[in-house]
């Protein structure tokens, strides 16, 4: 709450170890009162013109190259954009015969803040608010796993991604730059996190 400006919040959340799309995952957005909330939202952007919210399925990362161009996205780059805090995530390698999962997280051990975007879809059973990861291209770390990471945001630069003012997606665009090699770390953990029915602390303990 005090790393992300949040005064009060009435949505705590348990500590998680395995989140998957279709959960519910914390995230920070500006409310209409310029104040950041600490909300539930469902990972997998339904957008609110979709029929079909089977959709989220494919809309849970947006490259941030086309974030602004495509129909799922465009609306809520400008006006809908969130922060998820994560203590790090779950990478494979594509290494060799065998692969194996690998924690990716920040060098000096403070949370990771995650550049999104959220929508809200008004379905038969009322109204559900999702959202989406943005993506970039990897760092020098992260390359040796895959060639995409997600954007993280650094401190200085919370407030300009959730001003809800700010509706010209160009003007974020030099947010889109894998994060510095050094101040990102990992190390291989257990395949235990490929069921996510395993959600508690042995999953991101080194092996």
């Amino acid at each position: 709450m005090a790393i992300f400006g949040i005064i009060e919040s009435q949505n705590r959340t348990n500590p998680r170890y395995n989140v998957a799309p279709t959960q519910d995952v914390g995230v920070v957005r500006q409310g209409d009162d310029k104040s950041n909330h600490f909300d539930q939202l469902r990972w997998g952007l339904i957008p609110s013109w979709s029929k079909d919210p089977s959709i989220s399925t494919h809309t849970i990362n947006a490259r941030s190259e086309t974030v602004a161009e495509k129909p799922s996205f465009r609306h809520a780059i400008k006006v809908n954009r969130c922060i998820i805090p994560v203590s790090g995530f779950y990478e494979w390698s594509r290494l060799g015969g065998e692969k194996s999962p690998h924690f990716i997280y920040m060098a000096d051990k403070t949370p990771m803040a995650l550049a999104g975007i959220w929508e809200h879809w008004a379905g038969p059973d009322g109204v559900i608010e999702t959202f989406s990861i943005l993506t970039t291209s990897a760092n020098k770390v992260i390359s040796q796993l895959h060639d995409r990471m997600p954007v993280i945001l650094s401190a200085d630069n919370y407030d300009m991604w959730l001003d809800k003012s700010l509706k010209d997606p160009r003007h974020l665009e030099h947010l889109y730059i894998p994060y510095p090699d050094e101040e990102i770390s990992l190390y291989e953990v257990s395949k235990i996190v490929n069921s996510v029915r395993n959600d508690f602390p042995e999953c991101i303990e080194p092996v």
